[in-house]
């Protein structure tokens, strides 16, 4: 990086590790210290809700925000009806505009909980592209849009080209989405003044169209930046768990799991993890993030509490490491834990311990359950089972505590 930026926004994202690539880093730098940069990030609604592997790109949105810039949250009602081919290997399932209209609802409450929308100059902007995309004549789209698009490109670009390249089919509704895409850039350029679009590093092809299409189309300049794509140290991608993926909305996934998760960061990741989501200064992250030996376990639970604080709110973080505290360090029953709620006609029908553990999520069949058994990995009220067994109705009226590996708990009740 020859230009060193001089913008905060810049530096704060260099200096924590979001930054990847810009198309032009010093015309950037310049605009952002002329004055307010509108930028957006866009979200397609493929399921109900947000989850981890979105928290980065929502927190530049939010740094934007803090340095005086403009976040613009561009939902995807039109997009996706078509689905980002990018580094897929098969077609995204196509949804009916009320699922993607019930998709959209989901992620409001988490942006609004982690951006400022309103008027000001700097506030945020919710928006949605099937505003622009539904009523597209197909037509005048290809006569007036796709004619600056040179498919020679498009195949070039490595999104596309992986896919091709494993002889696996791209149909050309997904051969459309860059397209699409570039154009949802140009709108918001003329209708909100908006000068950078942002993303991880596998959107760069779509970004750079929308860059080269607005130039074509209207004769303006505009940037584009993308962020890492992150895996954690042992190479798994951000935001799956062994119970799947994280999910931001606290009905999806409790905050005292969401908590959990974070607590259960490895060692290696933290320093970078505290840069990335949460707003401690720096030092501090490198200085947590430095701790040798248990005392690392003390970084891991200020992590678990900043992150789970910004989502949730404080009493939320507070109560998840209450609970945990109960549950690892006095061998209580945290209130705060996973619960599955069986009723006494199950138990009486016949109610296998292995689907117990399926149904809290600490193992993905029963096959695995039976497998954590057999390698002393599970326990029930913190004994260790052993074999695959049905439960009687005295055992469960009390109340079940599962727990597999050292980590991960539920609670059972009969409800």
């Amino acid at each position: 990086m020859t230009h060193q930026p001089k913008s905060d926004f810049l530096h704060v994202l260099i200096e924590r590790g979001y930054y990847a690539d810009c198309t032009d880093l010093e015309a950037l730098d310049a605009a952002l210290m002329a004055g307010v940069v509108p930028a957006y990030i866009g979200y397609d609604a493929t399921a109900p809700s947000l989850h981890v592997g979105h928290l980065m790109n929502i927190m530049v949105l939010r740094w934007l925000q803090k340095t005086g810039g403009k976040p613009i949250t561009l939902m995807g009602g039109g997009t996706t009806k078509v689905g980002d081919p990018s580094f897929r290997s098969e077609e995204r399932p196509l949804l009916t505009s009320e699922q993607i209209d019930r998709n959209i609802e989901g992620f409001k409450n988490v942006f609004g909980k982690l951006i400022a929308y309103g008027d000001g100059p700097s506030d945020a902007i919710m928006l949605n592209n099937a505003e622009w995309l539904d009523s597209l004549n197909y037509l005048d789209f290809l006569r007036d849009i796709g004619r600056h698009f040179s498919v020679n490109r498009m195949l070039s670009f490595e999104s596309v080209k992986s896919r091709l390249d494993r002889e696996q089919s791209l149909s050309f509704l997904e051969f459309n989405y860059m397209i699409l895409q570039a154009y949802d850039f140009l709108e918001l350029n003329r209708r909100y003044g908006c000068l950078l679009q942002m993303g991880g590093s596998d959107q760069w092809g779509n970004i750079v169209n929308g860059i080269d299409l607005t130039r074509r189309v209207d004769g303006t300049e505009i940037y584009g930046l993308t962020t890492p794509l992150l895996t954690t140290s042992d190479g798994r991608k951000m935001g799956k768990s062994q119970g799947g993926a994280v999910w931001l909305n606290g009905d999806m996934l409790s905050p005292y799991e969401f908590w959990q998760f974070w607590r259960n960061t490895t060692d290696a990741d933290v320093e970078r993890f505290l840069k990335l989501y949460t707003e401690l200064p720096v030092r501090e992250c490198e200085r947590l993030g430095n701790l040798g030996g248990a005392e690392i376990n003390h970084a891991k639970i200020v992590l678990a509490n900043e992150v789970t604080a910004l989502l949730h709110g404080q009493d939320a973080a507070q109560a998840a490491e209450r609970t945990a505290r109960e549950v690892f360090e006095a061998g209580g029953v945290g209130d705060d834990l996973p619960t599955v709620i069986v009723t006494t006609a199950q138990v009486e029908a016949g109610l296998a311990n292995t689907a117990l553990f399926v149904q809290a999520g600490l193992a993905s069949s029963g096959k695995e359950a039976k497998r954590l058994f057999a390698e002393g990995g599970a326990r029930i009220n913190d004994q260790i089972v052993t074999e695959a067994r049905l439960l009687t109705l005295d055992e469960v009226q009390g109340g079940l505590k599962l727990t597999a590996g050292k980590k991960r708990h539920a609670l059972v009740r009969i409800g």
